[in-house]
């Protein structure tokens, strides 16, 4: 049974999403309403998956993300958040979160958020993905300085997809450390931290199309 910590500002909120994870056969084994109490919650135990959202008192998603992350990297964190957060995207991406979900999503989504990530993977929603794409699209575009091989782009194309490393490897007929060599090249040459960042890294130059 996977471990869950929610964090969230509002009561109603929390306790909601308790009851329909518990449901699910989630197991939730603490809540936080800011992010000074998450990271307390942290050094007591820690969960498979920490659902996370952003606009909190004391200290945001933002900042407790970041805090998780630098003394647990392997923390696996969900975002799941309102459009009111967009500004805030990026930043939490960079952080190192895996994913988003937005809370008009129904609950099959966000299992199915919960899953992909804790199987290794990421998770945007595809509501989110249109908004950030409409926002970039109102930009100038940015041409990519960076050139990638065809091999490269293959490999971006399917993490893109939310493909773990092992999904990737058997759609191209790859080993596995070809295809974490790929990738680890992909986030040198971008100079993103992980795969999330990438995405956004590939969408924001129009290098794949969602």
């Amino acid at each position: 049974m996977a471990t869950l910590i929610i964090v969230d500002d509002h009561l109603i909120f929390r306790e909601s999403l308790t009851e329909l994870l518990t449901k699910q056969g989630y197991k939730i084994i603490g809540m936080a309403s800011n992010g000074i109490d998450f990271l307390k919650l942290l050094q007591k135990s820690l969960p498979d998956l920490v659902i996370m959202d952003i606009s909190m008192p004391q200290m945001d998603g933002c900042e407790a993300a970041k805090k998780a992350l630098e003394n647990f990297p392997d923390l696996k964190i969900l975002t799941l958040s309102s459009f009111g957060d967009e500004k805030y995207y990026y930043l939490m991406i960079e952080a190192g979160v895996k994913g988003f979900v937005l809370k008009n999503s129904g609950i099959n989504e966000l299992k199915l958020a919960i899953e992909e990530i804790l199987n290794g993977g990421a998770w945007f929603s595809n509501e989110l993905l249109q908004k950030v794409i409409t926002s970039i699209n109102k930009k100038p575009k940015e041409e990519a300085e960076i050139k990638f091989s065809d091999r490269e782009i293959e490999v971006l194309n399917l993490i893109c997809k939310g493909l773990t490393a092992e999904k990737i490897a058997e759609e191209l007929y790859l080993s596995h450390e070809t295809v974490r060599t790929y990738r680890a090249n992909l986030l040198s040459k971008s100079g993103c931290n992980n795969a999330p960042s990438l995405v956004m890294y590939a969408i924001k130059n129009k290098i794949i199309e969602i």
